[in-house]
């Protein structure tokens, strides 16, 4: 009897990781080696519950349907976000897991995230191992914070730079035309990793040079440094226009956010506010007019600029993923290996879980300027071929037209 696959998405979500579920849909049914695909929803929590969608069947009832889940953002199969234990402590769970997924025939499981995800899919394929079971535990990557290690880059971070890049070329506009000066702080995503942050500088073009600076958590941040790069600024320019990391932090590690809660489960600090407190230090030392934006999940979701070269990566490593798993492979996951930058050219590639899960790629200190509030070219070079060409999308009544995920609100 033929075996089936089990796919689930986990973390934050981004404008391409549906492209990525689409692409290992399609490299499973054109196998021709593949019974029915499950959608395990809300991540690894659907498996443990029994909450699937037969995504075999959906592709059956519509067949628009894949294409369409390629141009629909966030996550078509829902998301958590569960530290799983380790399986010497805690053997219960997976003791349900695998019961769960022999009961489904499951011979192939794959597991669309980011950092704490590869953790999960390293758990189970590691469990596998252990219990001699022969089902295949292949991890996917996604993340808009670009910070997974041994590969060139992930999907998602493409549409999340070309959005942040855009809205910054869009605030430019708005400041250019007052006659006053001012100061305007952008906060971006990026607790540990400054990628996000970085591409700002993307807007920069013969007409607009902000955002004139750009910091990163990668660097340490001196407020008193901070105010005299803002005055340098404002003696050639009416406006100044700052990017700023949420993770920014002192030469003493400390964030500089206007509060920071209690770790989550991942031990991840939640962190608010840096804007405000850039803000506010401006306000009182310098005394000029400011305003802080924070762009928060805007950037994370935007499938109406998604980057078209993301998107099509996203469901080249979905695709490879399904061939790395009917070839038999376990444990591993796909990743870019850049060739060239110019012209940009590039090979999927195989990794192993367990060098990658647990660790985050920064952005190198030799692609920061030496003051530190800015990013060098090199950035510029990497960063450009993956935000260029648009997503063709669908529109209903004069807004995106996306797949419905109604079957995510139940309860």
């Amino acid at each position: 009897m033929m075996q089936n696959a089990m796919i689930a998405q986990s973390g934050g979500p981004t404008a391409a990781i549906n492209a990525t579920l689409a692409g290992v849909i399609r490299g499973l049914q054109s196998s021709g080696s593949c019974g029915t695909v499950y959608g395990a929803l809300h991540g690894i929590t659907g498996v443990i519950e029994e909450t699937f969608l037969n995504l075999s069947e959906k592709c059956e009832e519509d067949e628009a349907f894949l294409n369409r889940l390629v141009r629909t953002p966030a996550m078509y199969l829902g998301s958590c976000r569960i530290k799983m234990p380790d399986p010497a402590e805690e053997k219960g769970i997976y003791d349900r897991i695998f019961v769960t997924l022999e009961k489904y025939r499951v011979g192939w499981f794959f597991y669309i995230g980011g950092n704490d995800s590869m953790d999960t899919i390293t758990k189970l394929s590691g469990e596998a191992v252990r219990r001699n079971s022969p089902i295949r535990f292949v991890g996917v990557p996604k993340t808009i914070d670009n910070d997974l290690v041994l590969t060139d880059h992930t999907p998602g971070y493409g549409s999340a730079a070309k959005y942040i890049a855009s809205s910054m070329l869009e605030i430019a506009h708005d400041t250019y035309i007052y006659d006053l000066p001012c100061v305007t702080i952008v906060e971006i995503m990026g607790r540990d990793a400054g990628w996000l942050t970085a591409s700002a500088s993307l807007a920069r073009n013969d007409y607009n040079e902000t955002p004139q600076l750009v910091y990163l958590p990668e660097v340490p941040f001196h407020r008193s440094q901070f105010l005299e790069d803002v005055r340098g600024v404002l003696k050639n320019a009416k406006n100044a226009v700052v990017a700023v990391s949420e993770g920014i932090r002192d030469e003493n590690g400390v964030y500089i956010s206007a509060k920071v809660k209690s770790e989550d489960k991942f031990g991840h600090m939640q962190l608010s506010g840096v804007g405000k407190v850039l803000e506010n230090l401006v306000k009182q030392e310098i005394g000029t007019k400011v305003r802080s934006i924070e762009l928060s999940i805007l950037q994370r979701c935007a499938g109406h600029i998604a980057s078209a070269q993301d998107i099509k990566e996203s469901g080249e490593q979905g695709e490879a993923a399904a061939r790395m798993a009917l070839d038999g492979e376990t444990g591993v996951m796909p990743a870019v290996e850049r060739i060239s930058d110019e012209p940009y050219s590039y090979r999927i590639v195989t990794r192993r879980l367990e060098e990658i899960a647990n660790q985050a790629r920064r952005v190198p200190r030799e692609w920061i300027n030496e003051a530190g509030n800015d990013v060098t070219e090199d950035f510029i070079r990497y960063a450009r071929p993956l935000i260029l060409g648009e997503q063709k999308n669908e529109w209903q009544d004069g807004l995106p037209y996306y797949l419905s995920v109604k079957h995510l609100s139940r309860r």
